[in-house]
Parts: structure tokens; C-alpha cells; sequence
């Protein structure tokens, strides 16, 4: 687990600024704080820095092949990198060390862009192609579910990257101003998405894919690999359901430092924890955290797991402090991210980082086993909706309408949103779901002159595009899908790896594991959600070894209490950012007459009030001069 930064300059006369790219790798110096090195080659520089996991000796990168014409940095870890080297020695590759980086190296020597096919892993990377003297290219690749983060730029003087957005901002070269249309994205998502980062000027590079760039010919981006479209799967079984999770865990526990794994009392982390301790052998470090202010405990059920499983398991009551979120974490969160688990997230990463470098968790296997609630709700609307007639979905939309909104309720357990949605399209019903607030709400929040110009931008149209691409007869795999393409790497994974990097802990997501998704996430729908509740097939799979209590008990998350903290600890710093958030981005009547309804306790706008606070604060802390025009 790493990060790494560089440029690469379009005039082959031209030498890198070292100082320059200095500056930009000591931005992500909480990525790497084992080593850092800085290399220049012509007109390319690379800077890496190191969080030491695997060949602690000789894994120092960038490494380079014997003929000293391509090198690689890579962040993260591919998992097979043993039976890759077995393969790539057959035919003819000379190692120099104990790395999986060097594998990336010898595969692309061997398959070129499709390399990243042949990897099982998360993984972001960066190779220097020197062979062609007269085209020498940059190749960079990104795992494909998007766990690791990668950056890209394009001007007049080159190609520039980095791990994180920050990276590229320190080179100076771009301007310190968000696009408007990833303010709308924002207000409505909770997180900016897609290609495009909230910079103008940035981007991200897609999971799944590879850039490559050379002066000559320019930025060239091919996708390598994408979830099943086409058709669902038959049924599993139990036994091949654990099978599959027991060798995704396998799979992630090589390591040379301290590796353990977060348990709570949900079914993922129990999964994870349980594969985990068959396959050391041994009693495995559990970390898990109880927070004072939850509406529920985990901690009784993670202890009997830990005891069942006699683990050496590491246990801490935290209070968190709300005042975080505005004084430490917008600089590891280079965009807005209004996912309220961020606080809880960093806790725990920070928590288990007193015990061990690297720790498995559970996530994804919400969007894998279909077991968020908004799935069930999904499913039961559209059983319904396929049941009415038209005029039957018509009267129910207007029922919907005129009934009385629960504002305290999430969206998709409100009765108004369920009559609404049925009268509604299978995928804008489900997007309602997933969103933060209407287009036309947050619209309705901006300054007149931003307002005019959004009103072709819709942020659905994107999310719209991945729901209706698989061809199943299947709106539950359909929102899957869209999830694990928008949700899933631009809320969830860039969540889950900033907090974890900015302590420097390696967060590992077995259940992330490209085959188990594959096999398991288009199953058939009854294969996932049955009696109202989700993931069933992975909780029958369980049953042999994970307590009753934590199968059948109620869905559980990190919990915020978003409403007491912004009427309490945090109503100054709310009220300070809606005073002094720009008022060429927002209409201030609008946003203080939120404030008020919701200090009032007249109406409930808590998450509004988070967002707009996380969005200030990113914005001083980032010096986001403007929104671009």
C-alpha cells in the first residue's frame, strides 16, 4: 500500500523540476511513510512513496526491468502475484525481488495493457514505457472495482498523476476551482462521481481501465474488464458460496507485518473474520470499536464471535469528536464527501493501526449479496408495480404526492416515497433512493446566475446509462450494477481508503474479489432477498459457522447522530458555513431558511446541514478559490 505521483513533459529536451515533484509526493507522504523516493528519466519524473507490506527489504519501487527501459510504481497489492511470476519465469522473466510490483512490471513486459486482466487484486499503477525512443509512453492502470484511487491531468506541457487529487494541485499547474456541474452532482449524490473529479481539470481515471499517453499520440483510456451483463446465473450453494469467500480471504492475507481484520456485529465482517481464522490457523487479531453515542451495540455479538474464534481481539469505547470533520479530515478527503460514516471510519482505521498494518474488512458485500435495505424496498416496489395497472401507478403517484413527507425517516422506508416511486420508472425509482435530495431541491438551493446555467445538467443521466446496460430481466441486479459503478468506488472505497491511508493502515476488501462477484452478485433474486431481508444466500451459507444472533439480527451500519450534533457540538461551524459559503454558489435566503426550520426542530435537515458544512470546510481547507463559469 502506497501512493505515487509524476508528470511526464511533452518536449523530450525538457528536464523535470525534482523540487517540484518534491512537493507533490510530500502531499501523500500518510500513503507511504516508510520511504520516498524521487527518479527522473528524460522528460518523465516519478515519485513514490512507501508503505512497506510485502519483501520489506527488496521491494523498494520503482523497479525496474534489466534493461533499465521500463519501471512501474504501483499502490496496492495483487494478490497472485506468485503464480504470476511462476508464469512469467516460464517464459524467460528474471526476478530481482520478492514483490508484487514486479510482477506488474513483467506482465505488462509480457501482455501490455491487457496485463491488469491477469491480476486478482486492488491496485492503482504507473509504468514508465521507455523502449520506443521515439514514443516513449506512460501507462497508467486501476483495479476494477476502483479501490484505489488514480488521478490524471493533460495541458501544454504533459501527462501529471497521482494517488490523490492533492498531487496535482501542489504542481501548481492547475486552478483551484470547482466545476458546476460537480456542485449539483454534490448537493444531490452526497459525492462528486464518474470520470470527472470535482476539480476543474482533473480527472479520474475509471476502474477497469488503462491510460496511455505519449506526446506523439496523446491520451488513449480502454476498459479491461466490467461486471456480467448478460444474463443471471443459476443458483449456488451454500458450500460454494463459502468456498469462494474462504479463498478470497486466503488470498488476502499475505503480508510480512501485523494483519488483522475490523469486526462488528454484521454478517460481512463475521464472514471475513470466521474465513480468516480457518485459514491462518491460528487466532486471528480482530479490532472492533463501540461508539458512545450509537443507537445500537455491536460489541456484545463481535465478542462472542472473537471468543468463538479465540481471537486476540482489541476492543475500545470511542467518543467521536464531530469537530473533526472540520478540522482533520478535509485534507485527506481531496473532493466532498458528504457520506456521514467518514468520522466512524477514520475512527476505527486509527483505532486498529495500534495493532496492525493491514485489515481486512467487509466491504462490498452489501452491493455483491444485495444486502442493503433499499434492495427489499426495491423489490417489493417493483413487484408492485408490475401488479397495477397504469391508472393504478398514476393513482398511487398522486397519493404519494399529497402525503405527509417524514422527513426524520431514511427516503426509502418514507410511505410518500414508496407511493411516489411506484408511479415512477424502475431506475429513476431507485435513484431517488440512493440520492441525497431531488435535482430540483438542490437546484432550488443555488445562486440564480449557477441555477440558469445547470439546467441541462441532470446528475441521473450518468447513473441512468449503468442501470440500463445489463440486459436481465432483473431491476435488482440492474441498481446492483449501477451501484458498483457509481456508489461503490466514489462514495464507499474512496471513504474506506482515505480514512484508512490517512493513518497509514492498508484496508483489504475480500469480498471485493472480481471471481466471487462475478459468480455470486447476478444471481437470481430470490437467491438474495427472501422473507424481506437480503443477502440470503450468503446468510444461509453462514449458518454453520456465524451466530444466529448476528444472521438474523437487523441490518446494521455506523450510525451519526447527524440531527443532535448539528443542533449541538456542531451549530456554530454550521451556521459559520452556511454564513460564509459563497454567495455566488448558493441563494442565502434558501439556505437560512433550512437552518432555521431545522434549529427549530420544524423540519429535519440534518443531512443537508452536514453536507453544506463538509463542502465549506473542504473548501477552505483545499483554498477552492471559485466555481468555474
Amino acid at each position: 500500500m502506497c501512493g505515487f505521483t509524476g508528470f511526464a513533459l511533452r518536449d523530450p529536451r525538457s528536464r523535470p523540476d525534482l523540487d517540484l515533484l518534491a512537493r507533490m509526493a510530500q502531499t501523500i507522504e500518510h500513503r507511504g511513510p516508510d520511504d520516498g523516493v524521487l527518479i527522473e528519466k528524460g522528460p518523465f519524473a516519478l515519485g513514490f512513496r512507501r508503505l512497506s507490506i510485502i519483501d520489506l527489504v527488496g521491494g523498494a519501487q520503482p523497479i525496474w526491468n534489466h534493461t533499465d527501459d521500463v519501471g512501474v510504481a504501483c499502490n496496492g497489492e495483487v494478490y497472485n502475484f506468485r503464480e504470476l511470476r511462476r508464469e512469467l519465469e516460464k517464459r524467460g522473466y528474471v526476478y530481482k525481488t520478492g514483490s508484487d510490483a514486479e510482477s506488474v512490471l513483467h506482465a505488462y513486459e509480457e501482455f501490455g495493457t491487457r496485463a491488469p486482466e491477469h491480476f486478482v487484486g486492488m491496485f492503482a499503477f504507473a509504468l514508465l514505457d521507455l523502449r520506443d525512443s521515439e514514443e516513449p509512453k506512460v501507462v497508467l492502470g486501476r483495479d476494477r472495482f476502483g479501490v484505489k484511487p488514480l488521478y490524471w491531468a493533460e495541458t501544454a506541457e504533459g501527462l501529471w498523476w497521482g494517488s490523490e487529487a492533492k498531487t496535482l494541485l501542489a504542481s501548481g499547474r492547475f486552478p483551484r476551482e470547482m466545476r458546476r456541474e460537480a456542485l449539483l452532482d454534490y448537493l444531490v449524490q452526497g459525492y462528486v462521481g464518474g470520470p470527472e473529479s470535482a476539480w476543474v481539470g482533473i480527472h479520474r481515471l475509471p476502474p477497469a481501465s488503462v491510460l496511455t499517453w505519449s506526446a506523439r499520440s496523446g491520451v488513449r483510456i480502454e476498459r479491461y474488464w466490467d461486471l456480467p451483463t448478460d444474463g443471471l446465473r443459476g443458483p449456488a450453494s451454500n458450500d460454494e458460496v463459502l468456498e469462494w469467500v474462504d479463498r478470497a480471504v486466503s488470498d488476502r492475507l499475505i503480508s510480512e507485518v501485523p494483519l488483522g481484520a475490523f469486526l462488528s456485529g454484521g454478517i460481512d465482517s463475521n464472514a471475513v473474520a470466521t474465513s480468516m481464522a480457518k485459514a491462518l490457523g491460528k487466532p486471528p487479531i480482530l479490532c472492533t470499536v463501540r461508539f458512545q453515542e450509537r443507537t445500537h451495540d455491536e460489541l456484545e455479538l463481535a465478542q462472542r464471535t472473537a471468543r468463538a474464534l479465540g481471537a486476540v481481539h482489541h476492543t475500545e469505547v470511542l467518543s467521536p469528536n464531530p469537530r473533526d470533520v472540520v478540522e482533520t479530515l478535509p485534507w485527506y478527503f481531496d473532493e466532498p464527501l458528504a457520506d456521514p460514516s467518514t468520522l466512524p471510519t477514520w475512527l476505527v482505521s486509527k483505532m486498529a493501526r495500534q495493532h496492525v498494518t493491514v485489515a481486512l474488512s467487509g466491504d462490498g458485500g452489501d452491493e455483491t449479496f444485495a444486502g442493503y435495505r433499499r434492495y427489499v424496498h426495491d423489490v417489493a416496489e417493483n413487484r408492485v408495480r408490475r401488479m397495477a395497472t397504469a391508472p393504478g401507478r398514476a393513482a398511487l403517484g398522486a397519493l404519494g404526492r399529497v402525503y405527509p413527507k417524514l422527513d426524520w425517516a431514511p427516503r426509502f422506508l418514507r410511505a410518500k416515497t414508496f407511493l411516489t416511486n411506484v408511479a415512477e420508472d424502475p431506475a429513476r425509482a431507485y435513484w431517488h433512493s440512493v440520492t441525497h435530495m431531488t435535482r430540483g431541491a438542490a437546484l432550488g438551493l443555488l445562486a440564480g446566475d449557477l441555477r440558469a446555467s445547470l439546467c441541462e445538467h441532470d446528475p441521473f443521466t450518468a447513473f441512468e446509462a449503468h442501470y440500463r446496460r445489463p440486459d436481465v430481466p432483473s431491476e435488482l441486479y440492474r441498481a446492483q450494477y449501477a451501484d458498483m459503478h457509481t456508489w461503490l468506488p466514489d462514495r464507499i472505497l474512496a471513504k474506506v481508503d482515505r480514512a484508512s491511508m490517512a493513518v497509514s493502515l492498508e484496508a483489504r476488501e475480500p469480498l471485493l474479489d472480481h471471481r466471487l462477484v462475478e459468480r455470486f452478485a447476478n444471481l437470481p433474486d430470490a437467491e438474495k432477498i427472501q422473507g424481506g431481508r437480503g443477502k440470503h444466500r450468503l446468510r444461509e451459507a453462514l449458518r454453520s459457522r456465524v451466530d444466529k444472533d448476528v444472521l438474523d439480527g437487523a441490518k446494521r451500519g455506523f450510525d451519526t447522530p447527524l440531527a443532535a450534533w448539528t443542533r449541538g457540538a456542531l451549530r456554530p461551524a454550521v451556521e459559520d458555513a452556511v454564513a460564509t459559503l459563497p454567495s455566488d454558489w448558493f441563494d442565502r435566503a434558501a439556505l437560512e431558511s433550512r437552518l432555521g426550520e431545522h434549529l427549530a426542530g420544524r423540519r429535519n435537515h440534518d443531512r443537508l446541514l452536514w453536507s453544506l458544512l463538509v463542502l465549506e470546510h473542504w473548501r477552505r481547507r483545499h483554498s477552492v478559490a471559485r466555481i468555474a463559469s
